[in-house]
C-alpha cells in the first residue's frame, strides 16, 4: 500500500480538512475518541477523523473500516474521497434472495399522518406516498385507524405504509409497513418474514451508517434517512445530519436499495436535499399546517419534479 502521507497524524488532518466543509457536525465538549480496534493506520487515522468531525462513535467505526478496506483494495490513500463503494462497507450486491417486494425508485413526496383521517386526506390531495403513524395502546382503536386509512385510500393510487402495527397492516391488506430502529430490534425473524410472506412492503428508519448498514442487510423495500434537518416534531436521539451527510448515505445506497430523506424538510431547504441527489422526502408539518392543502401538494410535487 502507497500513500503520500506519513503518519497517522496528517492523515487525519487531511481527512478533516477536506470534509469539514460537507460532513462536521459539533463534537460534544466531553466527548472521547473511540478506542481503535485495529492498528491499521489507517482505520486509526480515519476513525480519528471521523471523530473530530462529529460521527458518533459507531458510525466513525463503520468509516474507518471502509476506508481501511478501500485503501487495501486501490492500495492507496486517498484523503479527498469519502467512502461510498457499498462493498467496502461490507454490503452485499443486488439483486438479494430473500428481499421485500419492491417499491418504486422514487416515492416522491411522502406524508407521514397521526390518524387515518389526515392519512386519507394527504391520498385524495394528491400525495403519492403515505404514512399511517397512529400512536395508541388500544388495540381496537389501532385496528379501526388501519382498516379506516386502507379503505380510505382506496382509488387514490397513493402508497399506504403502516408505522409499527404490522399484524394490523397485514389482515386490512396495506401497501407496506414503516418500522423505527427501535421497532426492528424488537421484531422477531418470524415477524419480518411473516411481512415479506404476505408481500407487504417495508421500510427502515436510520439516523446514520451504523444503522443504515443494520437496515440494508434486511433488504427492505426503502431506507429512510434523518433527521435531515431540526425538528420539533419528533424526539431524535441524534443530531440533525444535515445535506452533506445526506448526500454520502445516498451515494451508498445510490444502486440498491429507494431511500428517502425525512426531518425538518419544507420548501425552503428542499432544494438543499435535492442537490444531495435525493428525490423522495418525508413531510408532515409543512402539509399539515398549509391553509390550502391541494395547493401545497401540487407545489411540493412540482418542486420535486424539477430537475
Amino acid at each position: 500500500m502507497s500513500t503520500t502521507l506519513t503518519s497517522t497524524e496528517a492523515m487525519v488532518q487531511a481527512i478533516v480538512n477536506a470534509h469539514r466543509a460537507t460532513l462536521a457536525l459539533p463534537v460534544a465538549a466531553h466527548a472521547v475518541a473511540p478506542a481503535p480496534a485495529s492498528d491499521d493506520p489507517v482505520f486509526v487515522a480515519a476513525l480519528q477523523a471521523a471523530h473530530e468531525l462529529g460521527f458518533i462513535d459507531i458510525d466513525a467505526v463503520c468509516v474507518a473500516r471502509a476506508w481501511s478496506t478501500r485503501t487495501r483494495r486501490t492500495g492507496r490513500f486517498d484523503a479527498g474521497h469519502w467512502p461510498d463503494e457499498p462493498a467496502d462497507f461490507d454490503m452485499a450486491p443486488y439483486p438479494r434472495e430473500n428481499a421485500f417486494a419492491p417499491c418504486p425508485a422514487e416515492l416522491g413526496l411522502y406524508a407521514v399522518m397521526p390518524d387515518a383521517e389526515w392519512t386519507v386526506r394527504m391520498a385524495r390531495a394528491g400525495v403519492p406516498t403515505v404514512q399511517l403513524r397512529f400512536k395508541s395502546g388500544d388495540a381496537q382503536a389501532i385496528r379501526a385507524e388501519v382498516r379506516a386509512a386502507v379503505a380510505g385510500v382506496q382509488g387514490t393510487g397513493a402508497l399506504l405504509f403502516i408505522n409499527d402495527h404490522w399484524q394490523e397492516a397485514i389482515e386490512a391488506g396495506a401497501y407496506g409497513v414503516h418500522l423505527g430502529q427501535e421497532d426492528l430490534q424488537a421484531m422477531a425473524p418470524d415477524d419480518l418474514a411473516a411481512i415479506r410472506h404476505a408481500g407487504l412492503r417495508l421500510g427502515l428508519s436510520t439516523h446514520g451508517y451504523a444503522e443504515m448498514l443494520t437496515a440494508e442487510r434486511h433488504n427492505p423495500s426503502y431506507i429512510a434517512m434523518g433527521a435531515v434537518f431540526p425538528t420539533t416534531l419528533k424526539q431524535m436521539a441524534t443530531a440533525p445530519q444535515g445535506t452533506g451527510r445526506l448526500r454520502a448515505y445516498a451515494a451508498l445506497l445510490r444502486s440498491g436499495v429507494t431511500h428517502m430523506a425525512i426531518g425538518g424538510i419544507d420548501l425552503h431547504n428542499l432544494p438543499e436535499v435535492l442537490k444531495a441527489n435525493v428525490r423522495s422526502v418525508g413531510v408532515v408539518r409543512a402539509l399539515m399546517a398549509a391553509p390550502d392543502l391541494d395547493a401545497a401538494v401540487a407545489e411540493w410535487k412540482a418542486a420535486l419534479a424539477r430537475d
